[in-house]
């Protein structure tokens, strides 16, 4: 299955009006108790009975209740007694149990899958990265996606029916139901249902994300935008994508394609790498090699590749500055294979963004690298998991 992502972090249990919370039903109530005492034990640390209690504001007996229920779901587990704690018996403590379950992120392109395999609390247990040929069709890569999954499960020693949610971030136009509507950058990739062909290889759900949408979202959770509420992050690839994040939650628009401000040639987002070589755009653009070499130029102070980079600047100004305008960030986030020339283009960007802005705007680099697509499809479904372990309606 596959639905939209609609949230940056995870929810917070609520009684809204027009809901069907009842004070007075006892179901609802022990959901209720149960969300919080989860995620009291959630946020970390081994309390007793009686120190979760006042946490979460229950009895006593209610709380060992919920906690021996909470248990039986595999969610808590009692720990070992600490010793020296003085005579008697010692009290008893919990913990969450973080590898109840796990979270699978994939990042799928032209090139290669990465992989990244998380705990409950998303710690990072394992990860795996295979490459891609550019010019296999669509099942010849997901059979390759398929292998990489297999792999990495493998040498993390996890297995399968252990994934309690599965998440993809790809190039293009994603629509709700987890489709790719629309994209030039992955070969016979346009049309493909990828959310459900990814399904058939796991018994959970399975989602599926633009990759500068989940990019958006690793930065706010671990990168560099962690304190912001407000922010575009500019993946420059083969083409420039673009995610918003806008009041702490991901924009994705009515049918998935926000951001796509690359579309308007006018723009300067468009065939990224063959406007940075000046090489034929081809069917799937340049060479990685050739790219490679440039960016590598650049770093050293070669002065061709410089200039190279900063038209490259230049011409991707236009569209930055249009997302800053539209959206006012706090911050813009700038990411892909186009930052492996170091903090050049950053500081071409800022230099040629500001003046286009009617207010200060903030340019950084992403603090993640090539990793920001797939630690953003774990925290997608990590949302999806926290989603159903809080819900109470």
């Amino acid at each position: 299955m596959s639905e939209p992502f609609e949230g940056g972090r995870p929810p917070a249990p609520s009684g809204k009006a027009g809901s069907s919370l009842h004070g007075g039903d006892p179901s609802v109530l022990r959901r209720l108790n149960s969300a919080a005492t989860l995620r009291a034990l959630r946020a970390g640390g081994e309390p007793t009975l009686s120190e979760l209690a006042r946490q979460v504001g229950l009895s006593r007996p209610t709380t060992e209740g919920v906690v021996a229920e909470l248990a039986d779901r595999g969610l808590v587990t009692e720990v070992a007694p600490r010793s020296g704690t003085g005579l008697g018996r010692p009290a008893r403590r919990y913990r969450f149990r973080a590898d109840a379950g796990h979270a699978l992120g994939l990042d799928i392109d032209a090139h290669r899958v990465q992989l990244f395999l998380a705990d409950l609390n998303g710690e990072v247990i394992g990860s795996h990265r295979a490459d891609l040929d550019v010019g296999w069709d669509a099942a010849e890569r997901l059979g390759a996606v398929r292998a990489a999954v297999k792999t990495c499960l493998t040498e993390s020693g996890i297995e399968r029916a252990s994934l309690w949610a599965v998440a993809a971030g790809t190039p293009g136009v994603v629509a709700p139901d987890g489709s790719v509507v629309f994209c030039t950058v992955v070969p016979d990739w346009q049309g493909l249902h990828l959310g459900r062909e990814l399904s058939r290889s796991f018994p959970c759900p399975v989602y599926v994300e633009n990759d500068a949408n989940l990019a958006a979202m690793a930065e706010r959770w671990r990168g560099i935008a962690q304190d912001a509420d407000d922010v575009v992050c500019v993946l420059a690839g083969l083409h420039t994508g673009v995610g918003a994040i806008i009041g702490g939650r991901l924009h994705r628009g009515r049918s998935g394609a926000a951001g796509e401000v690359g579309m308007l040639p006018e723009l300067g987002l468009r065939d990224t790498m063959a406007a940075l070589t000046g090489a034929p755009i081809g069917r799937f653009g340049p060479g990685e090699a050739e790219v490679e070499g440039v960016l590598a130029a650049a770093q050293l102070d070669d002065p061709e590749a410089v200039a190279l980079l900063e038209r490259l600047a230049a011409r991707m100004s236009r569209g930055v500055a249009a997302m800053a305008l539209a959206i006012d960030p706090e911050m813009i986030v700038v990411g892909g294979a186009m930052t492996r020339a170091g903090d050049r283009l950053i500081h071409e960007l800022r230099r040629r963004v500001r003046p286009l802005c009617l207010t200060p705007v903030r340019i950084e680099a992403s603090t993640l690298g090539d990793e920001a697509v797939g630690l953003g499809a774990v925290r997608l479904a990590l949302d999806r998991i926290d989603e159903g372990l809080f819900r109470i309606d």
